[in-house]
């Protein structure tokens, strides 16, 4: 069997985040596609769905990384913008319809990317709104 580049794997968000993460404040933004031949920056589309793509920046609250970087980022297809749970700082989040891509890097590492259809609160966790 041979696997084509881009292929999604579906995970869940505990096997990624075995002890949770954080979103890093302001993080949130939409992603861009440039155009070399004019110069210009248009919305990035998901290849897959079609639909926008956003990106966040957490923190793996994973206490066996050590000093190692906890900081990665994940993009996530919607319509609009996901919304922070809380709206307080370096709250913790849970991350719907995850899927990683393997890849090598530049460096000639194996790498990933993470990507997902939603973001919300843990379990147990009510937002401002709701509360």
């Amino acid at each position: 069997m041979a696997l084509r580049g881009g292929t999604r794997f579906s995970v869940r968000c505990e096997d990624v985040f075995p002890a949770g993460c954080a979103l890093v404040p302001e993080s949130m933004g939409e992603v861009e596609d440039y155009d070399e031949k004019t110069g210009r920056r248009s919305p990035a589309k998901d290849k897959v769905t079609g639909q926008r793509v956003w990106q966040v920046k957490v923190m793996d609250l994973d206490p066996e990384l050590g000093k190692r970087s906890r900081e990665t980022t994940v993009k996530i297809s919607a319509d609009y913008p996901p919304a922070a749970p809380t709206g307080a700082y370096f709250e913790q989040v849970e991350f719907d319809g995850m899927t990683v891509t393997p890849y090598v890097a530049n460096n000639g590492r194996m790498a990933y990317s993470l990507r997902a259809t939603g973001m919300r609160a843990p379990a147990g966790v009510t937002s401002k709104a709701a509360a």
